[in-house]
């Protein structure tokens, strides 16, 4: 029978920025073993080493074993209990930030999706300890190794989920990976830029991306990205810009491939519109 314990290591220099380490720790659960319900003020991250148990979060009873995780997020009220036969044993580490949020929400972790359930991982389970030793150590470089430790405990659950190419299920996820994408759009839409360049960028999976941006825009990545260009270039042909800079300030490095996109949107080439403009500028046709 394994028997129960319990360490933590608090961070002596916690900082201030986009990730705060403020404790880590590790513990063999006695069975039936209860914390909670309670809010708690920064985020903590739970790592299934052995066993099992239930983490309870908005009215979600969530059943992980060995190679789960689960995250409670500040302000949530939550409880979690180690099964009465196989108790959990789990590695920890609260933290805070200003990316916090974003960088769990990448990982399609949220208040509406908390866990993570995912094969045993050995790396994982490493990293942990080694961020509860570089604790429990104090040195003076601590707080910078031990954001380290987390930074490379996010990125192995990023890798995981685009290992198994994981759709993030809540609405509320698929709706900011959309707005994240058109955010993106809209500000690279000057730059020769792929699709797939955007989904590394964000950090998705393209085909994942592309699929939930259809559902909710009506359109692909690309489409809109088309939009935007045409839309941008009318207000451009209304300024003394050639045709060629036009296109330049549009993402397109050729100008009479430009012309064609434009014709193919508007039914009209540039140079047609740009008249037209001239003589009508009351015109509202598209």
């Amino acid at each position: 029978m394994i028997e129960p314990h319990h360490s933590v290591a608090f961070n002596p220099h916690p900082s201030k920025g986009e990730l705060s380490i403020l404790f880590s720790g590790n513990s063999q659960t006695k069975a039936s073993h209860k914390v909670g319900p309670q809010v708690l003020d920064y985020y903590l991250i739970h790592y299934v080493v052995s066993g099992r148990g239930t983490f309870r979060c908005m009215g979600h009873d969530y059943h992980l074993e060995k190679g789960g995780s689960f995250v409670i997020f500040p302000g949530e009220l939550v409880s979690y209990i180690s099964d009465e036969t196989d108790p959990w044993s789990y590695r920890w580490v609260g933290f805070k930030g200003t990316r916090a949020d974003e960088y769990l929400h990448k990982l399609g972790l949220s208040q509406h999706q908390p866990v993570n359930a995912t094969q045993p991982n050995r790396k994982m389970n490493a990293l942990f300890f080694q961020l509860e030793q570089t604790l429990h150590i104090r040195q003076s470089h601590c707080d910078m190794q031990s954001q380290g430790y987390l930074r490379l405990i996010l990125a192995e659950y990023g890798q995981k989920r685009s290992s198994a190419n994981v759709p993030v299920e809540d609405s509320q996820g698929i709706q900011q990976q959309v707005e994240q994408a058109i955010r993106w759009l809209t500000l690279q839409y000057h730059q020769p830029i792929s699709i797939e360049q955007m989904a590394q960028s964000l950090g998705y999976h393209r085909t994942h991306l592309s699929k939930m941006f259809k559902q909710h825009t009506g359109m692909s990545p690309m489409n809109f990205l088309l939009k935007i260009r045409m839309e941008r270039a009318k207000l451009l042909l209304q300024e003394t810009l050639t045709i060629e800079q036009v296109a330049s300030s549009v993402g397109f490095s050729d100008a009479l491939y430009f012309s064609k996109q434009f014709r193919k949107w508007f039914g009209r080439s540039p140079s047609d519109y740009r008249q037209d403009q001239t003589t009508n500028p009351y015109d509202c046709r598209q």
